[in-house]
């Protein structure tokens, strides 16, 4: 089983940009629909051991799918050299980097449109 996280925006190709340059993210494809907008991209996440895709498209009025912003974790070795990234990137910081008590470092940014990528070191057991 697979689970997919879809993003949905009012400037795909601004989230897209976003997503590459502050967080790394890596563009895999992308399929516009009418007028060029971008209905639907997959991006990927590496942090080493594992990949994970985001998809993303275009916010449309009314979608039952547009359910508003997200919140998404990442997994990364060095979330100190990410979120100075991030920054220079232009990300709106929501958390500095910080030493949790369950003994992850972790630090989160906002996108453009308020979608909230938290990072960090800890690593969920299953």
């Amino acid at each position: 089983m697979s689970i997919h996280t879809t993003l949905r925006y009012d400037d795909p190709r601004a989230a897209i940009d976003f997503l590459t340059a502050a967080l790394g993210f890596r563009q895999l494809g992308t399929h516009t629909g009418d007028g060029g907008v971008i209905a639907h991209a997959e991006l990927a996440w590496d942090d080493g051991d594992d990949t994970a895709v985001l998809a993303l498209g275009a916010r449309r009025a009314g979608d039952r799918f547009d359910t508003g912003r997200a919140v998404l974790y990442l997994t990364c070795d060095d979330p100190d050299a990410l979120h100075a990234r991030a920054v220079a990137a232009g990300a709106q910081v929501v958390m500095e980097p910080v030493d949790q008590d369950y003994g992850s470092r972790e630090f989160a940014v906002a996108d453009p449109e308020g979608n909230v990528f938290s990072a960090g070191t800890y690593r969920m057991t299953g």
